[in-house]
């Protein structure tokens, strides 16, 4: 399959301007980490610090040499023991503010490492989010898409941002090999990232950090299974050469392919990540391509509710797969990123980043819906569906540091924008009676052929933001303030074809008082932005609907949190306590005629706690709890709580590191989830539900130079049968129930070469 990666000719103009000042040494944008690592102010902190411990730490670096030539092989295995620990840390990068530290930011942003994911043999971007308490996964309707639910609102895989830029992530699976890092940050973030192109991360934002070449060079071969039936592995390989390191190049491969734990159901990845970078005195450069497969075959879905069910069904066996073998669904990706910064001075950077994706998608679906919650009885439907999509993605500003007098300033300025094609389409057809106890095989019909996609819809955003972070009494008090202008153009082709142009201001307030070095107390006011409501058609429940099928002005999601952090580096903690309020959309009478406004309102409120970190020594935890209310305060069904969205999670993540055996860690994982209403009217609910992880690795010196690590786990331990989750994007509809994953055994080991 010919998969383009095609840019038009206004993006194109973008990054000839931007390499052609690059060669000549005069750079007009500077892009990356949004201020990264390498901010103004990060390097200057960095230079005073250094500045009168200069002499200490060169004591300090030779004693560790001194120990090192002594003990080489013990140097190395605690080297490798310690790269093997679940980190979990405050912090990452903020969006427009650029990456910052937790006790620094008014928002609740945590970072979960590479180590994390590779000791976890994880696959997908949602395995790796089973690890936060304030996080669950489910499906999209009728796929195999991950969705994620932070604070009771969700986030699809369009959605998830990489560096910081939006549209350059791979729709429905995300393998997260390639990544250095997955940042999790809770609550509204409309001015910190903008409007999301798929109109969700309202309630929290994931983000993705590639991984690049660090200080030391790695070969590291991995080598996993994972029952029933797969295997795969995965190469890393980071240099960097050249005057002062300058040259950086990593490069990942990684792949799975076989039988998964569910009968009859079989998945294939591949994940190739190529990302360069470069940097003298004044600029920094990364360009990152990569390349992804998510192939998934006979997999199991999601069950829909049919209306006028009086019981939910019990779960099925855990393993059983309820799909047929001839449903598939294959998806393709191509995607990368230019990051380049540069300092006009000690004051002032400049940076700008430039990304695209294209994306193929095609599968045969086959959804089961249940009538009948005490027998299971049913029927199926399936369908053919393409889809196509090409993004492009910018964003370029400047971020200075000035005083005047005693107030200390940190500007943030700039604008992007987001041009997304998609051509898509549908052939489908009826299956017949089936039961989810005993599926047995239905033939796909003529009606589910392969068919071309056609132009479905164009989005276009844009948006300038400004904010600026004020602090005083020695950096103990900052406050921030700003806003983000966004338009948002959305154009839809097929069926009834729509277009919509609105803009919206969205602000932002936050404050953080630094108590004393460790820890800091926080309060934001902040808004979640989405493409407006749109009314239903004219039907006999609304005959006199005036604005029928038109659409609102965009939707706003207002967040007030108030919090507190504590960090010493090896252990951290965070607790916060939030408010959201979002628009929801009622028909109201108005005379003889009916109006469709966003006059209703729900409300969710809650209280998060993070721990993570080293508890006594060779004892580490990761974890926490989540409380949620989430209900309709106003509009239809006021009272009833939101569908699919627990009232409570807890999450408790352990490693012990055993003292009487040198390089062996044992490790175990709790997740609990509260119970789920399946429908608007509250009448049914899913039960709470439990599952137990163990395992347990062991690193040792393969040869003088060479350290290993092998792994075991299991995953469900009790093989636990549950529904894990309710959740539907359609508020007019029940919920649809996405089984828990039965006993899963997982094997690998790891070896620098």
């Amino acid at each position: 399959m010919a998969i383009s990666f095609r840019f038009s000719c206004r993006t194109a103009g973008l990054w000839c301007l931007l390499a052609g000042s690059t060669l000549a040494g005069h750079p007009v944008w500077a892009a990356g980490d949004e201020g990264g690592d390498h901010s103004v102010k990060g390097r200057m902190e960095q230079s005073d610090r250094s500045g009168g411990k200069a002499g200490t730490r060169q004591k300090a670096a030779d004693t560790v040499h001194q120990k090192a030539e002594a003990h080489p092989q013990e140097t190395i295995l605690v080297r490798a023991r310690r790269r093997e620990r679940m980190e979990v840390k405050l912090g990452g990068q903020a969006g427009v503010l650029g990456n910052r530290k937790g006790l620094d930011l008014p928002f609740n942003l945590r970072s979960y490492t590479s180590s994390m994911i590779l000791n976890q043999q994880s696959q997908t971007l949602g395995q790796v989010l089973q690890n936060d308490p304030s996080v669950r996964t489910t499906y999209g309707f009728g796929n195999f898409s991950e969705t994620f639910i932070i604070r009771g609102l969700p986030v699809y895989g369009d959605d998830v941002a990489i560096n910081g830029l939006y549209g350059i992530s791979p729709r429905q699976l995300i393998s997260p090999q390639l990544y250095d890092s997955v940042q999790v940050l809770n609550g509204a973030s409309a001015f910190i990232n903008g409007a999301a192109p798929g109109g969700t991360s309202i309630g929290g934002n994931i983000n993705l950090q590639f991984k690049h070449a660090g200080s030391e060079p790695v070969t590291r071969l991995t080598g996993d299974y994972t029952s029933k039936g797969q295997g795969g592995g995965d190469l890393d390989i980071g240099r960097r050469f050249g005057r002062d390191d300058q040259f950086g190049i990593r490069f990942n491969a990684a792949g799975m392919d076989g039988q998964t734990s569910i009968s009859g159901e079989r998945r294939h990845s591949v994940a190739l990540g190529l990302d360069t970078d470069w940097h003298n005195d004044n600029t920094r450069i990364n360009f990152d391509i990569n390349y992804q497969n998510q192939n998934v075959q006979q997999g199991r879905g999601s069950v829909v509710l049919n209306s006028g069910l009086t019981s939910i069904p019990r779960p099925t066996r855990p393993g059983r797969n309820w799909s047929q073998g001839w449903s598939y669904e294959d998806m393709h990706y191509v995607f990368g990123l230019l990051n380049v910064e540069h300092d006009l001075n000690s004051h002032v950077m400049l940076y700008g980043t430039f990304g695209g994706l294209t994306g193929h998608e095609e599968g045969n679906y086959d959804t089961v819906y249940v009538s009948d919650g005490l027998t299971g009885n049913g029927f199926g439907y399936g369908a053919y569906i393409p889809y196509q999509q090409t993004n492009e993605s910018t964003r370029g500003g400047v971020r200075a540091h000035f005083r005047t007098g005693f107030l200390k300033h940190e500007v943030n300025a700039g604008g992007s924008a987001l041009w997304s094609e998609a051509s898509t389409g549908y052939a489908g057809g009826y299956l017949g009676s089936t039961n989810i106890y005993s599926p047995g095989i239905q033939a796909k019909p003529d009606s589910v052929q392969r068919i071309s996609a056609t132009p479905s819809a164009k989005t276009q955003l844009y948006s300038l933001f400004f904010s600026d972070t004020v602090s005083f009494w020695h950096d103990r008090i900052a406050v921030t303030g700003g806003f983000r202008y966004q338009h948002i153009l959305q154009n839809s082709y097929q069926y009834t074809p729509t277009h919509y142009s609105r803009d919206a201001i969205t602000p932002v307030v936050g404050l953080v008082v630094h108590v004393n070095r460790h820890a800091s107390l926080y309060f934001n006011r902040v808004e979640g932005l989405n493409q407006g409501l749109q009314a239903p058609a004219k039907s006999s429940l609304y005959p006199n609907l005036v604005n029928a099928q038109q659409f609102l002005s965009p939707t706003r999601t207002v967040q007030y949190e108030v919090g507190g952090k504590y960090d010493i580096g090896r252990f951290s903690a965070s607790l916060a306590f939030y408010r959201l309020e979002r628009p929801t959309g009622l028909v109201q009478d108005d005379g003889n005629e009916q109006i469709f406004r966003a006059s209703g309102r729900q409300r969710n409120q809650g209280i998060e706690l993070n721990v993570n970190g080293e508890i006594i020594r060779g004892l580490r935890f990761n974890g926490g709890t989540a409380l949620i209310q989430a209900k309709q305060v106003k509009g239809d069904y006021v009272g009833s709580r939101a569908v699919g969205i627990p009232g409570y999670t807890i999450n408790g993540n352990l490693e012990y590191d055993v003292p009487f055996v040198k390089g062996l860690t044992l490790t175990g994982r709790v997740t609990h989830t509260g119970h789920q209403w399946v429908n608007v009217q509250n009448s049914l609910k899913i039960p709470n539900w439990t599952t137990y992880d163990l395992g347990a690795r062991y690193t040792f010196m393969m040869t003088p130079k060479r350290p290993m690590t092998f792994r075991f786990g299991v995953e469900n331990l009790t093989n636990s049968h549950y529904w894990a989750s309710s959740y539907t994007a359609f508020s007019s509809v029940n919920g649809y129930l996405t089984q828990g994953l039965p006993r899963t055994f997982k094997a690998s080991f790891s070896t620098d070469m």
